[in-house]
């Protein structure tokens, strides 16, 4: 990213999968100010065409994770079609990211375009209520391999190791915790709740848009 640019005002929301920070995130992207992108997202609108998208290719037509590099520059040149197209408005927008960064050295590399203004950490002890989410997501989906225990287990194992971590990069009054049993309302109320505290927040109420 060119120096000139000022980093983007984000809002990270991190949980366990099963905690709902995809249906977080798609509801507060359909909200005026807001911006939402998924890490699922820029893979799945990916033009293989492209140098970069053949690197892609590359990775996982071998079954490999992409490298968090590779996931990065991946991620810069989404966001830039969304500035450019004037999808994303960086100076009227905040960016909700969820998924990405997947862990604390996505999150490195992504230090200089990111401005981190709240970390919303969507906590759900309870690992039987995320199972039986994602089992029932699963099912409703039709992807039957993703109701597997043992899936769901190592997803659950994959997470606390690579991506909570994130919390204790992003440490300080930057996290908010949030109940995630709560009913998806109520989180997205507590969301907002802490968003409002922020001065960003009361910068851009004042602009006349």
């Amino acid at each position: 990213m060119a120096e000139s640019q000022p980093r983007f005002r984000t809002l990270l929301i991190l949980g366990a999968p099963g905690s709902g920070k995809g249906t977080q995130g798609k509801v507060l992207g359909s909200i005026p100010r807001f911006h939402h992108l998924a890490c699922g997202d820029v893979f799945r609108s990916l033009d293989t065409r492209t140098p970069l998208g053949q690197k892609f290719v590359e990775y996982s037509s071998r079954g490999e994770l992409v490298p968090d590099d590779v996931t990065v520059q991946l991620w810069r040149a989404n966001i830039k079609q969304r500035v450019d197209s004037h999808q994303f408005k960086p100076e009227i927008d905040f960016l909700v990211l969820d998924g990405i960064p997947r862990n604390v050295d996505q999150a490195r590399f992504m230090e200089e375009d990111i401005e981190v203004l709240k970390v919303f950490h969507l906590s759900c002890p309870d690992r039987t209520e995320l199972a039986r989410r994602l089992r029932k997501r699963a099912l409703k989906d039709n992807r039957f391999d993703d109701a597997n225990e043992k899936v769901i287990q190592h997803r659950f194992a994959t997470y606390e190791a690579e991506t909570k971590p994130i919390l204790d990069y992003y440490s300080g009054d930057r996290i908010v915790e949030i109940d995630a049993s709560q009913p998806p309302a109520k989180v997205l109320y507590d969301i907002l709740a802490g968003v409002m505290t922020l001065q960003a927040w009361r910068d851009i109420e004042q602009m006349k848009i």
